[in-house]
C-alpha cells in the first residue's frame, strides 16, 4: 500500500509523507507528494532543504511530528514543498528504520544523524550508468582489414563478442585508441553497455572439516537457532585456538542455505588478512567486506549487494551494522569483548549492544565469540539471558601456552634497555631452535617523549594535552589524538643548544633497534597501526610471518587478534603494566584479555609455547590470574568488586563531555549543569572536572559523569535535566551513554 500521510494537504490530488534527513535534526520534515510516485516508508526520495535538495527516507507514520508545514499546531497549515524524486533503489527495510530510532533513543543522538550512518554511500542511492564497451557490430560486411584491425576483432572473437572495456580491448589486441575509433567509424565496432560486476556466486559445497565433539555440539545448537527463525543469543566461549571460527562458519553456512544473509563483525578489519583466507579456503569464495577504508566504486557496488539481497555474507567493522539488510538472519560479534567496538565519535555506540539489538529487532539469533568474554557479556550469560556454548580445549590437542612472569625489580633490564635478561635468553633460544618469537609493546613509533636534558623542555602537542611522539623512522614528532606533525629539530626551541634532545621511554621503533642489536642475524619486523594501515599491507606482514619470512615480530596489540602463526613459540610483554595505567574502571579486565590474547599466539600448533610477561607488579591480582591461568577467578573477582561499588554492569554511567575553543565558556557551562544537576532516586553526578585530555584537537574539555542504580531510566533523567539548559554558542555538549574512555 502506498503511504498515506497524516492529512492531507490542500490540494486533494497530493498526500502529506513525513522524511527523514540525514543530519543533526531531531524530527521528520514534511513534504506533499503525487500519488502516482507510488510512496512508502523506506523509499529514499530527493526532496529541497532551504536552497539546496537533499535525499532522504520516507519515514514512518508514527514518527515524531514534521518541522515544515506542520499543521499539528492547530495554526493554518503551511504550504509543504514537494518530493522532487523517488529514487531508484531498495527501499530501507522496516527493521533498519526501527534500528535507526532505538539507536537514537539510547543514544541521545539526534535520529538524522543516526540515519547518515546508514547512508554512508550515497552514491549508491542512484543506479549509476553501465559502463561502455565495444563489441562486433553483427553481420557488418567488410573489405580487406588492417593486421590491427583484425587483432581487435580475434579478440572480440574468442570472448565470444561480450563488451570489452575500450583499455582492456586496446590492451589485450596491442593497438592504439585510433585503431578503435577507425573500427567505429566503419561500423565494424559498436558501443553497449556493460553488464556490472555480478554479485558473489551462489555458496558451493563447503569443505568439510572434522570438528570435536564441543564443536559438533556448538554448531547444532547454532543451526537449531536458526531453524526455529527466533531471537536467541550466544556466547560462544573458548580458549585460544580452540576453533570458534569454525563453530560458526558451519552455523554461517547452514543460514546461507535458508536463503538468509549474515553480517560478521570483525573489531580490526584491517586484521582480516587470515580470516578472509580461512573463509576462501572453506567456502571457495569471499564474503563482502564493508569498512571505511574501501574506494568509493567498492563501497557502491557493496551497498547495492547488500540491499539487493545478493551479498550473502559480509565481513565488516562496526558501522556494517548500518547496512541494509533485506534478508538478514544470522548475526556474529567476534572477538566480543574488545574495546575497538565502542564508537567513539559523533553518534557513540557500543556495537556488540547495538548488534544485540538489532538481532533482536530482526528476530535472529546472534553470536557472540570471545576467549576472553566481557564480564558484562559473562553477566548476561550466567543469568540465562544467553546461552554459553563452551569449548574448552584446543584444537587438534595443542596445548596452551605457559606463562611466565618476570619481576622487573628483582631481573630489571641493563642501564638504557628494556629487555630483561631472562627475556632476552629465551629469545635466544627461540631463535636457535628455528622457532617465531613476538615482542609486544603498546606503544608506537620511536619514543612517548622527547626532552631537552640541558633546560628540561618537552614537546608537547599545540592543539592536545598530550606530548609529542617521536617517530623516528619517519624524521618527525605526532600526535597520536589529531594527527598534528613536525619535524625533528637538531636544537632545542627553548634554549637554542644542539644535542640536548634525548628519547625517554621506549616505543616500538626503539625496542626493535634494541633487539637488532641482540639477535643480528634475526630478521625482524614492526606491526603496528603505521605499517599496517590496511588491510593489504597487514596481509602482507601476515603473510612473511606465515611464510618463515620473519624470525621475530615486533608490534601494538593489532598482533593479539585472531593471528595464526604455526611456527611463533614465544610471545614476549615488554611492559605488561602498561594497560592498568589511566583510572579506566574496566583496566584489570582489558589488561587480562590483552595479554591472555598475546599469550594465545604461542604454540598454537604441535611445538609448545610460552609467554613472558615483564612487569614491576606481579603481585597484582590480574598477573597472578595470567600467570595461573584462572580467568573465571579474576573476572568473578572482577566482577564483585563492581558491584560493591555499583559499577556497571551492576549500575549505569553516562559521560557528558563539554567542549569549546574557550576554557572559560566551556567552564561556565559545566558548572551551570553542576549547579541543576538531578539529585537522589540513585542517581549522582560527579564533576564537573577538567577532562584528562584537557585539550583535544584545539578545544578545550570539561566532563561530567552520572552515575545510576541499575534499571534507572537515565536517558529519561538526562533528557529533564539538559533540554532546559541548551548549551550556549561556542560550546559543544557530547553524551556517552555507558562510557568505556575516561580521557
Amino acid at each position: 500500500m502506498p503511504f498515506v500521510g497524516a492529512s492531507a494537504r490542500t490540494v486533494e490530488t497530493e498526500i502529506r509523507v513525513p522524511v527523514l534527513l540525514p543530519y543533526r535534526l531531531p524530527h521528520v520534515y514534511d513534504y506533499a507528494a503525487s500519488p502516482d510516485l507510488g510512496l512508502r516508508p523506506g523509499d529514499y526520495v530527493r526532496v529541497p532543504l532551504g536552497r539546496r535538495e537533499a535525499i532522504g527516507v520516507v519515514w514512518d507514520g508514527n514518527a515524531a511530528g514534521g518541522a515544515s508545514g506542520a499543521d499539528r499546531t492547530g495554526k493554518r497549515p503551511i504550504r509543504l514543498k514537494p518530493v522532487a524524486e523517488r529514487l531508484e533503489t531498495p527501499a530501507m527495510p522496516a527493521e533498519l528504520r526501527a534500528f535507526v530510532e532505538w539507536v537514537a533513543g539510547y543514544t541521545m543522538s539526534a535520529p538524522g544523524l543516526v540515519l547518515r550512518m546508514t547512508m554512508s554511500a550515497p552514491e549508491a542511492l542512484r543506479p549509476v550508468m553501465p559502463a561502455m564497451g565495444l563489441r562486433r557490430a553483427a553481420d557488418k560486411p567488410h573489405g580487406r582489414l588492417t593486421a590491427k584491425r583484425q587483432r581487435v576483432l580475434d579478440c572480440l572473437e574468442k570472448s565470444g563478442n561480450l563488451p570489452l572495456a575500450r583499455k582492456a580491448l586496446a590492451k589485450q589486441a596491442g593497438v592504439g585508441e585510433a585503431v578503435l575509433r577507425g573500427l567505429l567509424e566503419t561500423g565494424l565496432l559498436e558501443a553497449t553497455p556493460m553488464a556490472e560486476a555480478a554479485a558473489s556466486a551462489p555458496f558451493g559445497k563447503a569443505k568439510a572439516v572434522t570438528l570435536s565433539s564441543a564443536q559438533q555440539a556448538a554448531a547444532e545448537a547454532l543451526e537449531a537457532d536458526l531453524d526455529r527463525n527466533a531471537f536467541a543469543v550466544s556466547l560462544l566461549d573458548g580458549v585460544t585456538g580452540s576453533g570458534k571460527t569454525e563453530v560458526y562458519f558451519e552455523a554461517l553456512d547452514h543460514a546461507v542455505r535458508q536463503g538468509k544473509q549474515v553480517l560478521v563483525l570483525l573489531p580490526e578489519i584491517a586484521l582480516s588478512a587470515q580470516w578472509l583466507e580461512r573463509f576462501e579456503e572453506r567456502f571457495g569464495q569471499r564474503p563482502a567486506v564493508w569498512h571505511s577504508g574501501l574506494g568509493r566504486a567498492t563501497r557502491r557496488h557493496t551497498f547495492r549487494q547488500v540491499a539487493e539481497g545478493k551479498a550473502s555474507v559480509v565481513v565488516g567493522a562496526r558501522s556494517a551494522l548500518f547496512l541494509p539488510f533485506p534478508k538478514l538472519g544470522f548475526l556474529v560479534v567476534d572477538e566480543e569483548h574488545d574495546p575497538s567496538y565502542k564508537q567513539e565519535d559523533g553518534v557513540i555506540y557500543q556495537a556488540r549492544d547495538m548488534a544485540i539489538v538489532r538481532a533482536k529487532l530482526g528476530k535472529l539469533p546472534i553470536v557472540l565469540a570471545s576467549a576472553t568474554p566481557s564480564i558484562e557479556t559473562l553477566r548476561n550469560a550466567t543469568g540465562g539471558r544467553y546461552r554459553r556454548l563452551h569449548l574448552p580445549d584446543r584444537h587438534a590437542g595443542a596445548d596452551l601456552p605457559s606463562v611466565r612472569l618476570i619481576d622487573l625489580r628483582r631481573d630489571p633490564p641493563p642501564r638504557g634497555h628494556w629487555l630483561s635478561p631472562i627475556l632476552q635468553n629465551a629469545i635466544r633460544e627461540t631463535l636457535e631452535k628455528g622457532e617465531q618469537a613476538m615482542l609486544f609493546l603498546n606503544r608506537r613509533g620511536y619514543a612517548p617523549l622527547t626532552l631537552c636534558r640541558r633546560c628540561g623542555y618537552r614537546f608537547q602537542c599545540p592543539a592536545c594535552t598530550a606530548w609529542l611522539i617521536a617517530h623516528k623512522q619517519a624524521g618527525r614528532l605526532l600526535c597520536h589524538h589529531c594527527g598534528y606533525s613536525e619535524p625533528m629539530p637538531a636544537t632545542c626551541p627553548a634554549c637554542g643548544v644542539e644535542d640536548t634532545l634525548v628519547a625517554c621511554g621506549p616505543g616500538v621503533e626503539r625496542l626493535k633497534e634494541e633487539a637488532a642489536a641482540l639477535f643480528p642475524q634475526a630478521r625482524t619486523a614492526v606491526m603496528t597501526s603505521d605499517t599496517a594501515a590496511n588491510p593489504a599491507a597487514a596481509a602482507a606482514i601476515v603473510r612473511r610471518m606465515q611464510e618463515g619470512e620473519i624470525d621475530l615480530l615486533i608490534g601494538t596489540q593489532i598482533m593479539a587478534k585472531g593471528h595464526h602463526f604455526p611456527a611463533l613459540t614465544l610471545v614476549g610483554v615488554v611492559d605488561a603494566d602498561l594497560g592498568l595505567a589511566g583510572g579506566d574502571l574496566r583496566a584489570g579486565e582489558h589488561c587480562y584479555q590483552m595479554l591472555h590474547q598475546l599469550a594465545g599466539r604461542a604454540g598454537r600448533e604441535a611445538r609448545p609455547g610460552a609467554a613472558y610477561l615483564q612487569t614491576h607488579l606481579p603481585e597484582m591480582p590480574v598477573m597472578q590470574a595470567l600467570a595461573r591461568g584462572e580467568r573465571d577467578a579474576f573476572l568473578e573477582a572482577e566482577a564483585r568488586g563492581r558491584e560493591a561499588e555499583g559499577m556497571p554492569p551492576f549500575g549505569r554511567l553516562a559521560a557528558l563531555i563539554l567542549s569549546g575553543t574557550e576554557a572559560a565558556a566551556v567552564e561556565r557551562y559545566a558548572r551551570l549543569l553542576s549547579r541543576v544537576a538531578p539529585a537522589g532516586g540513585g542517581v549522582h553526578v560527579l564533576g564537573p572536572a577538567p577532562a584528562p585530555l584537557a585539550m583535544l584537537r584545539g578545544r578545550h574539555r570539561f566532563r561530567l559523569l552520572v552515575k545510576a542504580a541499575s534499571g534507572v531510566p537515565i536517558q529519561r533523567i538526562l533528557h529533564r535535566w539538559l533540554d532546559p539548559s541548551p548549551p550556549p554558542a561556542g560550546v559543544k555538549l557530547q553524551i556517552d551513554i555507558d562510557p568505556y574512555s575516561f580521557l
